[in-house]
């Protein structure tokens, strides 16, 4: 069995059904759904069984992993990058994720875990050293504390591997509502109002012009089924496309499949100035010397695959 926490998320959900297309239904999903609208996630899916996060976290604690899991695909987490309860953020992301970890240590059980570019914070290097780690916020700070613990480990004898996610989009995430991808916020507001609103510029960069490294969800699953299959390679490895692409690039790509609407720049948050990542890019030679070759998608056609998703109205897309 392979248990995928934070399942019926965004990102553990669409590894809930790559692992389906490969023909794999043997997974517990460990999950909070006190938000029940996140059912819609797995409603497609097909899983053998699902479980309390606090009542398996309980579990995990005082009988440890059960011997029948065969791998554990770690994506719970607290992703809102605007909490600053410190003490929930750090259980959530730092302590949580180590009691996994040793679980899974404990019996040589492969661990795959979400960390985040957030540890980068505004760069300019998005290498995966000790150097270009600088967070801006405690979200990005909790991601590095545990992948700083994770370096410390002795040569562990079983697989702890560790994926950078950069600026993802897809299917399957509309619960997050404020935290959703741009791409999703822009083609609702285009649908309410005929526009899309982009910040003005900032950080030197001209409206609408800030850069991010955005990766459609489908490639990211399949960076996770790679490591997955190859379960001998341990490490910290970015997750994202290589190619840093704009704002406006999005807001295009979105105004193009509806074949309608225009753009308008706003304000720049107060709030999010020193916090706000105006440039990001992963640098992928690392993941590309694992052997993992295939092509991420670009902008315009990872928000083209979205929104035909959309548009066909798949589960949890709305």
């Amino acid at each position: 069995m392979i248990i995928v926490t934070g399942g019926a998320g965004f990102i553990g959900s669409n590894l809930v059904r790559m692992l389906n297309q490969r023909g794999e239904t043997d997974i517990l999903v460990v999950d909070d759904l006190s938000d029940g609208t996140r059912f819609a996630n797995l409603a497609d899916c097909d899983i053998a069984d699902y479980e309390d996060k606090d009542a398996f976290r309980q579990y995990l604690n005082s009988r440890g992993l059960p011997s029948s899991i065969r791998a554990v695909l770690h994506q719970g987490a607290c992703t809102d990058t605007t909490e600053w309860d410190g003490r929930l953020m750090l259980d959530q992301n730092f302590t949580v994720s180590r009691e996994w970890l040793h679980a899974c240590l404990h019996r040589q059980v492969p661990f795959i875990y979400a960390s985040s570019a957030a540890v980068y914070g505004a760069g300019p290097g998005f290498l995966e050293q000790a150097a270009h780690e600088q967070p801006l916020n405690v979200y990005g700070y909790s991601k590095l504390l545990f992948d700083r613990y994770v370096r410390r480990l002795n040569e562990p004898a079983s697989q702890v591997l560790g994926l950078r996610y950069f600026n993802v989009y897809g299917p399957r995430e509309a619960h997050k509502r404020a935290m959703a991808s741009v791409v999703w916020h822009f083609h609702n507001q285009l649908i309410a109002d005929g526009e899309l609103r982009l910040f003005e510029g900032s950080d030197g960069y001209a409206d609408g012009e800030q850069l991010r490294d955005f990766v459609y969800v489908g490639d990211i699953a399949a960076v996770v089924m790679h490591f997955l299959d190859h379960p001998h390679i341990s490490g910290i490895f970015n997750a994202g496309t290589g190619r840093a692409q704009s704002f406006n690039d999005i807001a295009r790509a979105v105004i193009n499949w509806h074949g309608r609407g225009q753009i308008r720049y706003i304000p720049f948050p107060e709030h999010l100035r020193g916090r706000y990542q105006s440039y990001t890019q992963a640098d992928i030679a690392a993941l590309r010397e694992t052997g993992y070759q295939a092509d991420f998608m670009t902008v315009e056609a990872g928000v083209t695959a979205y929104l035909d998703a959309l548009g066909q109205g798949t589960p949890a897309s709305a």
